[in-house]
């Protein structure tokens, strides 16, 4: 017997499809069989209603047919209404009481639920409005930020970086290459085992430490070191560079284009070009009469360096945006000249009312001509165009025809004040009178015409006759057009600039004090506006302030100090003598202001100059100490030894102070006369027992002469007396070391720190003395509890790094000390030393200016920079160290006040106390 084919067998019983892999059995329409449609709702309306009408009864309209059935579980019996007679109580006959009834009803309901919707809605609409109020939506937190949008031209749309992938799917992406495991061929671990390590020489002289493993590979490590290198010395400009002067190192102008280009070198490196280019279509095809997305497509495929299609998807956008200039402007900038010409004589004839296009064609043309037949075919059509009469008047070489064209635009355009004063600067002295009168009353809110005419009458010389500027400060107030005083001041310093300078004093006299009261700070106001000039280099702008501030102001020193500063740096001697004649005479009683007078007069030589003044001064501040002194080093400079000591016991007579006897003491040791001078600090002392300095000098005395024991009872008897004084403590140490008793000079250390906690010169002295012994071990650990307790000493930070550290650990710890201190002379002189060490000479010279820059007054800066130019320097930039050095005159300095006040040497001047200095440094 044949068997049947398994596919034509039926099926066994309760045989279930799928069943096996999880699925159940369903019913389909073909088992059941087909389905009839129910009656629908408006047929049974229509039954209800003709069942109503047999039975003579109304139709029902209340919880009748037309009010469906919004819940099925209505006829369940737990919700059944009780007094609803339904079951063994239904038979009742539903008549006209029953529909009125339920009409009733009905009404009353939708009448409260009227009432309760209205006062529901209330209420959800204050809870809403309360929650929103908490709980603001992002869109309206950022709603003003989106209302500034708007202000976003097409260039800024078109500059926003394209979103990056936020999904994470990158991220996972990685982390499942973490976790693949590949197992190392036995072939690398075999070279590896008989790698070894090299220091070879390069040819060009540099060593070169790598690994060289049997398959050729080679690790450089030099390479690294390098890249380690770059990465602190960009950390170490970064903490420095912009903290000394405030500017920064980023140029505004190439900044955008240099971040364009590497843009669209990432662009094309990572296939963006691809997809930008669909996002452009689809903008084009979209809206085809959006002229920037034609713009940008064009662009982009410039950029990818298909000329072509740039070409021919702008000529698309000037077919569909032919009223658009800048896709015209596109266009012609991405053809050649010739076809430039055709474009923009279709472009013109869309635009006729555009300038730019009109500027475009005449520049595309080569002759003069046909420029100028351009541009007057330009002016038939826009006659009050600004742009183009200056254009035509440009292209005009003779003055006559200038003019002529001059007189023509400011006809048609009576409000340009820039025409207006081009034909004034054309015209003669009288014509030109005449021009500016009409153009000010044409014109009359233009505080430009006031100062053209003022610069006019300048230059005929009746500046100091005719007062323009006082007239046209009653006439603009007169308009309400008055420009604010900042505005007033740019004024000036432009008309400095081009060399205008009495217009320049003019508006200064004459605006300045435009709107400030009597109440306001006008002094502390007018001196930032001068010192603001002077920062930009407008000197005469400042001097004009400092001018109109001293006639109100006449007996302020300050103001007067500030004038003489800047004729002393940027004036004449004959003015700055002019400036102190008239200080000392408004203020008799400064006496700062008379020695500044004096030190120029004795500094230009002239010694008796200098002498009348001083003697003027005792007249005026008879008994001052300051003024004393000043005579004495007057006389003792110019080796009138008599004379000084004469002066100095009046003083000590008359003005007798510590300082004085300080003098006095310091003047005798300068002349060798040692008795004399411990006669005077015995003296002294019983009068000033807490003139830490004359302890000092008394030791110091002791100590030159080689007598130990006095000195150190003298050091010892002063810390007592002056128990916060360092350089006391210092000396005493000093002088315990030189005697080589280490462990007194740690004792008194030990006891200084005590007695002066948070000293960092005290903790560079205990650091120095062990070091000087050689306990480097004992050096270092002083040091880190010195910074510990001072961790912001810069002094300290730089004896660290310096002499405590390997040279090849001092970069990354001049890092962590810049950004720990910041701005600090002390440090950056040893920064820029490093360089210098690593003959990194730009970088060292970057440093030291920087240095100086913190603090002009430390003199060991000045040393330090000194002997750098003095090996790597040039002549014009030393020259230029020794211009600012005697200008800037520094006092302190660890080396330089230990020099500059060392009896035994006698220095006139900065240059010779900097000589001495570079000498001593280590």
């Amino acid at each position: 017997m044949m068997k049947r084919n398994f596919l034509d067998e039926p099926a066994p019983a309760n045989y279930v499809a799928g069943l096996g892999r999880g699925a159940t059995g369903f019913t389909t329409r073909s088992d059941i069989g087909p389905a009839r449609e129910g009656p629908s709702e408006e047929a049974i309306k229509a039954a209800l209603a003709r069942r109503a009408e047999a039975l003579g009864q109304a139709p029902p309209t209340a919880y009748g047919a037309d009010k469906k059935k919004d819940d099925d579980d209505d006829d369940d019996d737990r919700f059944q209404d009780p007094e609803n007679e339904v079951g063994l109580f239904a038979g009742g006959a539903y008549d006209e009481d029953d529909d009125e009834a339920d009409r009733i009803y009905q009404g009353v309901d939708e009448k409260m639920e009227k009432r309760r919707k209205s006062r529901r809605e209330a209420r959800e609409k204050a809870e809403r409005e309360e929650y929103e109020r908490k709980n603001p939506k992002i869109q309206h937190q950022f709603a003003d930020l989106k209302r500034g949008l708007e202000t976003l031209t097409d260039d800024d749309w078109a500059s926003l970086p394209e979103v990056g992938d936020l999904t994470g799917r990158n991220r996972r992406a990685r982390q499942a290459m973490r976790q693949k495991f590949y197992p190392t061929p036995d072939s690398v671990l075999v070279n590896a085992a008989g790698s070894q390590f090299e220091t070879s020489v390069q040819d060009e002289g540099t060593a070169t430490a790598s690994a060289d493993t049997a398959d050729g590979t080679m690790t450089n490590f030099v390479d690294i070191g390098k890249a380690k290198t770059k990465v602190l010395e960009a950390r170490l400009d970064r903490s420095g560079g912009d903290s000394v002067t405030g500017a920064t190192n980023i140029d505004p102008k190439g900044y955008l284009t240099s971040l364009n280009r590497s843009t669209t070198q990432t662009a094309e490196q990572v296939g963006d070009i691809k997809r930008v280019r669909e996002l452009l279509q689809s903008v084009i095809k979209t809206n085809p009469k959006h002229g920037p997305g034609w713009i940008a497509a064009a662009r982009l495929e410039e950029v990818a360096g298909k000329m072509v299609q740039a070409r021919s998807l702008i000529a698309q956008g000037c077919e569909h945006c032919p009223k658009n200039e800048d896709v015209w402007l596109e266009a012609m900038r991405l053809n050649d000249p010739a076809n430039a010409k055709i474009i923009v004589a279709d472009a013109v004839r869309h635009n006729p009312k555009s300038v730019k296009l009109w500027v475009e064609a005449m520049e595309l043309e080569t002759e003069l001509r046909a420029k100028k037949r351009v541009l007057r075919k330009a002016l038939d059509i826009i006659p009050h165009s600004v742009v183009l009469w200056k254009e035509a008047v440009k292209l005009e070489e003779d003055p006559a025809d200038a003019k002529i064209l001059l007189a023509r635009a400011v006809e048609l355009v009576p409000l340009s004040i820039e025409l207006w004063l081009a034909l004034a600067r054309l015209e003669t002295f009288e014509n030109a009178q005449a021009v500016l009168n009409k153009a000010r009353k044409a014109v009359p809110t233009s505080p430009e015409i006031w100062i053209a005419a003022a610069r006019l009458q300048e230059q005929q010389g009746n500046a100091n006759k005719v007062n323009v500027m006082k007239r046209a400060v009653q006439a603009l107030a007169r308009v309400e057009a008055m420009p604010t005083r900042e505005d007033w001041i740019k004024e000036a310093e432009i008309c400095e600039e081009e060399g205008a300078t009495e217009t320049c004093q003019a508006i200064i006299r004459e605006t300045l004090g435009w709107q400030l009261e009597e109440d306001d700070d006008r002094k502390k106001i007018w001196m930032d506006d001068a010192e603001a000039s002077t920062s930009r280099g407008k000197y005469e702008t400042a001097r004009a302030i400092y001018a109109y501030a001293l006639r109100v102001f006449l007996v302020k020193k300050s103001i007067w100090r500030a004038a003489a500063d800047l004729e002393k740096n940027h004036g004449t001697k004959e003015a700055l003598w002019n400036v102190l004649e008239k200080a000392v005479e408004a203020c008799p009683q400064s006496e700062v202001l008379w020695m500044m007078l004096a030190k120029e007069k004795w500094q230009a030589g002239d010694i008796d100059g200098a002498r009348i003044v001083l003697g003027k001064a005792f007249n005026q501040n008879p008994n001052n100490e300051d003024i004393w002194l000043a005579a004495v080093k007057l006389e003792a400079e110019n080796t009138q030894h008599a004379a000084a000591r004469d002066l100095l016991a009046t003083a000590r007579r008359e003005a007798g102070t510590d300082r004085v006897w300080i003098k006095s003491v310091a003047f005798e040791r300068q002349q060798g006369n040692t008795d004399a001078a411990l006669d005077l600090v015995n003296h002294g002392l019983q009068l000033y027992p807490k003139a830490d300095k004359l302890w000092m000098m008394k030791g110091q005395i002791y100590e030159a002469d080689g007598r130990l024991p006095p000195a150190r009872e003298a050091y010892n008897t002063g810390t007592k007396a002056c128990p916060t004084s360092v350089p006391l403590w210092l000396l005493l140490s000093r002088l315990e070391e030189q005697a080589g008793v280490l462990v007194r000079a740690r004792s008194v250390l030990d006891r200084a720190r005590l007695a002066v906690p948070k000293s960092a010169q005290l903790w560079c002295e205990s650091v120095r003395v062990e070091r000087r012994a050689n306990n480097t071990s004992q050096a270092k650990t002083l040091m880190a509890k010195a910074l510990q307790e001072c961790p912001h000493s810069g002094l300290l930070w730089a004896e660290s790094i310096w002499y405590l550290e390997q040279r090849t650990h001092r970069r990354p710890r001049l890092v962590e000390a810049i950004e720990k201190v910041g701005n600090d002379p002390i440090l950056y002189v040893a920064v820029a030393r490093n360089f210098w060490v690593e003959r990194k000479l730009p970088k060292a010279i970057s440093w030291f200016e920087k240095a100086i820059l913190v603090d002009p007054d430390y003199g060991d800066t000045w040393a330090w920079y000194w002997k750098f130019l003095s090996m790597h320097g040039t002549e014009e930039k030393r020259g230029d160290v020794l211009n600012k050095l005697s200008i800037t005159e520094p006092r302190h300095g660890e080396v330089w006040q230990r020099v500059a006040k060392h009896p035994g040497a006698r220095y006139r001047n900065p240059e010779e106390i900097l000589e001495a200095v570079v000498k001593e440094l280590e």
